[in-house]
């Protein structure tokens, strides 16, 4: 079963025929603060929700979980603004630039990627595995 509606869309069809979508007519949309290049949110768009984006200036995204159009800040008053849409080189994820009013994150955060940075260890630096003695090329 398929979690976006299978509807005509008024999207442009030189623009449609180019989307790589997966198995749900969904393509990945990161979102991006135009003036400063953060890395806001990734949502996810199908023919309809791209539509309405390029035409409203306004993020539309498909809910995967509530199977349902929202846009983002008609509820939480946190909207984000288009300034620019572009198709990456494989034609398989959207990058949204916009002005973010508020919070991008539904947890209120600005980012949706500002509270869970994974560490990754520094060149010559310690870490937990070598010091475990487990690093490159030991074997146990």
């Amino acid at each position: 079963m398929t979690s976006t509606p299978r509807q005509p869309s008024q999207l442009d069809p030189a623009i449609a025929a180019r989307l790589k979508r997966d198995a749900d007519g969904l393509v990945p949309a990161i979102a991006q603060q135009y003036d400063t290049g953060e890395v806001l949110m990734l949502g996810w768009m199908d023919d309809e929700a791209l539509h309405r984006t390029l035409t409203t200036g306004r993020c539309t995204y498909w809910s995967r979980s509530r199977r349902e159009y929202w846009v983002k800040g008609d509820t939480s008053g946190h909207a984000q603004y288009v300034k620019s849409v572009a198709l990456d080189c494989d034609a398989d994820t959207l990058l949204v630039r916009v002005d973010q009013v508020g919070a991008a994150c539904h947890t209120g955060a600005h980012t949706c990627f500002d509270a869970d940075v994974l560490a990754l260890p520094q060149p010559g630096g310690d870490t937990a595995a070598r010091r475990a003695g487990h690093g490159a090329g030991e074997h146990q």
